[in-house]
């Protein structure tokens, strides 16, 4: 629900016929000591509505009935027996139009998710990414027709695609729109299913975009599906066996509780062999379909823990079925087909555990227990762990973390650290802070909120950055005392450092990151596994300097300049270029010098008829004004009084530089400064300035503007959109709307709830096994998600290089 209320969906109704009881403080941060006794899902619903007041939350709180299910788009089942899920299910499938059906369940370290969105579902994009481009250098008369490429850029499509092409000059047929299908896909070139013998001939030009095709998915009702599941979506691939055994642990389970009326007693064997003997006979009764090996000791594990809902399974599961519900409403991203099957049988104490250790406590951590025993627990509590940021993945950190126990007992306790400050757009999954916490510490306020959570968290705020600066803070004797860092962080650099300092001090650092749909973690155990700098992305591509500044050939360059130019407006305009490059102007070689992927500029005729213009010189003389101290009368902000104004402006007609230098280097990837006279260019900046401070009033001070995104009544994304677009409009590049300008020119790192749950709750998962001790490489998973495909690949971490010396060997953790 927490994910979804955040997401923005038009409403969520909770239903619930239970009450809330101290078991469930395990694994529900809604909830509180108080609230035990009360309807769980009436007491849910205030907190749940402070994430976000425009999503209606309603309750129902009394028993369910498929007619009430006609209401909504999507239903989520989170505990209920297979009988009845039929039940609803079949009301879901059947119904016009269909209600897309989700179950889920979490069983201590196991967890299963069914999905049925009706007979035919429509899935609009499969996958999220955009559509790939490519920018044309040639196009045979042939049948096929060979397309080639520039080759800048190696090209992303595939066998079958559909595509468009535009701006084509003398093959003009194919800017029809029509879309065509490719074969014979290449990294630079590809062959059209089309006969272009009658076409024009290609002169130069062209774009080739791929055109996205939905997917029709046919889903099976519950009924069917369950004794015909099909594929089962893997998580990983050293337990490719292990999807077939939870399909029939689960239905087991299902059985046990309808004969019982109750879950198996963490701890009791003999509950545990009657699991394994459901699970037997219906084994025998699948006849050739059965399975060789039921793995009796997994079942057993199984039994023991299925009364808990784990924290971090939930998390991790919340996330899941959080982007599913999304995918059943938008049609955006392919959902599950149709059952998933996880488990973390690698996260129980190495050590065998006595049954009267699983005995419940009386205590918020008794679901905890029944799964891990009162051992573990106390040392979960007695950790003293660091959690460098507070942003997206520290506010699911800290939730996990206090209800979890970490650093909740006398001897424990948990430093948080974050220099920044909450903004707006942090709300849609920053999900610690409220409307009323902008521009106050994130650290404190997040630190406060997962103390209301759990009350006994020893945790210590701070608003200091984690570097070489604030060694005096971060000392040793701090590094030393920790028991484990957890790195909540947006960006390498710190993270680099972080890792240098873990392996340093010879401390475990579980590292996680997510870019939009898509999640990673890595678990850096000491002596186990290797460091987090030990294996290093490939750099991020960056825009060659010629081409943001003289040969743009799409958006990004565009808002790339735009940016840059914000700071201050140094650039050449495009009729400084066609002076020194006419459109017939040749290389040294003879070669054209405006072919792909130059295009040929064409300079603006300024025009207050025009908005866009109008927009771009009322942003810019606003904030001109505001550098030097100016009063900004209100007429400037009227568009009909600002362009009589503008009319009224001379400006003094364009005359070329004879000696303009472009730069035209391919490789140039910032402004060389090898050939400037540094000391006589200084000279001359000091004898201006001098000049300048002569006109000033005594006491001026400018008043530099430091960009900011998120205020839309500021005029920074107005002015940078605005020249963006103007820039775009002289290359003849497609223009973008605000928000789209924003989030490039921003470098806003697409962030979702769903993801950031997700990587939290695996990477709590391996804390346990990282806190316990004793684990070995193999019992650790670094894993990589998507959301979007969905994609799950886990896999055990890479263990440290060994360096051989002679008969000497050792790792990067000896010291």
């Amino acid at each position: 629900a927490k994910n979804l209320i955040l997401a923005g969906v038009k409403s969520v109704t909770l239903h619930d016929e239970g009450a809330v009881e101290l078991w469930d403080l395990s694994s529900n941060f809604v909830f509180s000591e108080s609230d035990v006794g009360k309807n769980r899902a009436l007491a849910s619903v205030q907190k749940l509505q402070e994430l976000n007041n425009a999503v209606i939350i309603s309750t129902l709180t009394t028993k369910l009935t498929k007619e009430q299910l006609s209401d909504f788009q999507a239903v989520v089942f989170t505990d209920i027996s297979f009988e009845k899920a039929i039940e609803f299910n079949d009301y879901c499938h059947n119904h016009q139009p269909p209600i897309s059906f989700i179950k889920a369940e979490v069983r201590g370290l196991f967890g299963s998710i069914f999905c049925d969105f009706g007979p035919e579902f429509t899935v609009v994009d499969v996958d999220g990414e955009d559509p790939h481009t490519g920018i044309i250098a040639s196009i045979s008369n042939d049948n096929p027709a060979l397309v080639s490429c520039v080759d800048d850029e190696r090209l992303e499509f595939q066998d079958g695609d559909l595509v468009v092409f535009s701006e084509v000059h003398g093959m003009t047929e194919l800017n029809d729109g029509k879309p065509r299908k490719i074969k014979n896909a290449k990294p630079y070139s590809f062959t059209l299913e089309e006969d272009t013998t009658q076409f024009g001939t290609y002169i130069k030009g062209g774009i080739v975009t791929q055109v996205k095709q939905p997917k029709v998915l046919n889903f099976k009702p519950l009924r069917d599906a369950i004794k015909d599941p099909g594929d089962f979506l893997l998580s990983d691939f050293s337990k490719f066996d292990r999807p077939p055994l939870l399909h029939l642990a689960f239905q087991a389970l299902d059985k046990f509780v309808s004969d019982l009326g109750r879950f198996p007693v963490a701890g009791s064997e003999g509950d545990a062999n009657k699991l394994i003997s459901i699970a037997g006979n219906m084994n025998e009764s699948l006849g050739d379909g059965r399975l060789e090996d039921i793995n009796p000791k997994l079942l057993r594990q199984f039994a023991f823990g299925s009364r808990a809902v784990l924290n971090p399974m939930a998390a991790m599961f919340g996330g899941i079925v959080g982007q599913e519900v999304v995918k059943a409403c938008s049609g955006k991203f392919h959902p599950v087909f149709q059952f998933f099957y996880f488990d973390s049988v690698e996260s129980l104490p190495t050590e065998p555990v006595d049954p009267s250790d699983f005995r419940p406590l009386n205590s918020r951590y008794d679901a905890q227990i029944s799964v891990f025993g009162s051992k573990l627990q106390k040392k979960l509590e007695d950790a003293k762990a660091f959690i460098v940021g507070s942003g997206a993945l520290g506010c699911e950190f800290l939730k996990n973390i206090a209800l979890m126990g970490v650093s909740c007992g006398n001897q424990g306790k948990l430093t948080i650290t974050d220099d920044d400050v909450i903004e707006k757009s942090n709300l849609s999954r920053q999900f610690l802070f409220r409307d009323w916490n902008i521009g106050q510490a994130k650290s404190t306020v997040a630190a406060s909120a997962a103390a209301s959570i759990n009350p006994c968290l020893k945790i210590e705020a701070l608003q200091n950055r984690v570097g070489p600066e604030t060694e005096n803070v971060f000392d040793d004797t701090f590094w030393e005392n920790l028991t484990v860092v957890i790195n909540a962080l947006d960006n390498v650099n710190a993270r680099l450092y972080v890792d240098q300092r873990c392996l340093y001090f010879q401390k475990p650092l579980l590292e996680s990151g997510t870019l939009g749909a898509k999640c990673n973690t890595q678990m850096v155990i000491p002596h186990l596994t290797e460091n987090y700098g030990a294996s290093r992305d490939p750099p991020e591509k960056q825009a060659p300097m010629c081409t943001v500044h003289s040969f743009p050939h799409n958006i990004d360059h565009c808002l790339t300049w735009a940016r840059s130019e914000f700071e201050g407006l140094l650039e050449k305009t495009p009729a400084e270029l066609i002076y020194t490059f006419p459109e017939d102007a040749a290389t040294s070689t003879g070669a054209p010098f405006w072919s792909a992927p130059k295009r040929f500029p064409h300079p603006l005729q300024f025009s207050t008829a025009d908005p866009s213009h109008l927009q771009f010189v009322m942003a810019a003389s606003i904030l001109r004004a505001e550098t030097f101290g100016i009063q900004i009368p209100d007429w400037v902000k009227h568009p009909q009084m600002l362009a009589e104004a503008v009319d009224k402006v001379t400006v003094p007609d364009f005359q070329p530089k004879k000696d303009a230098k472009i730069v035209t280097d391919e490789k140039a990837t910032t402004l060389s400064t090898a050939s400037i006279d540094d000391a006589g260019v200084i000279n001359e900046l000091i004898f201006k300035l001098e000049l300048c401070t002569k006109k000033l009033p005594q006491g001026f001070k400018m008043k530099p503007i430091q960009f900011e995104k998120d205020d839309d009544t500021n005029y920074h994304m107005d002015l940078i959109a605005g020249l963006a677009n103007m820039r775009a409009r002289n290359y003849s590049i497609p223009e973008v709307d605000k928000l789209k300008a924003k989030f490039i020119a921003g470098r806003i790192i697409p962030a979702i709830a769903t993801s950031t749950a997700m990587a939290t709750g695996l990477v709590c998962l391996e804390l346990y096994k990282a806190l316990d001790g004793g684990h070995k490489v193999e019992d650790y998973r670094n894993t990589f998600a998507n959301l979007a495909l969905p994609l799950f690949s886990m896999a055990e971490p890479v263990p440290p290089k060994v360096i051989k010396h002679g008969d000497m060997s050792w790792t990067v953790w000896d010291r």
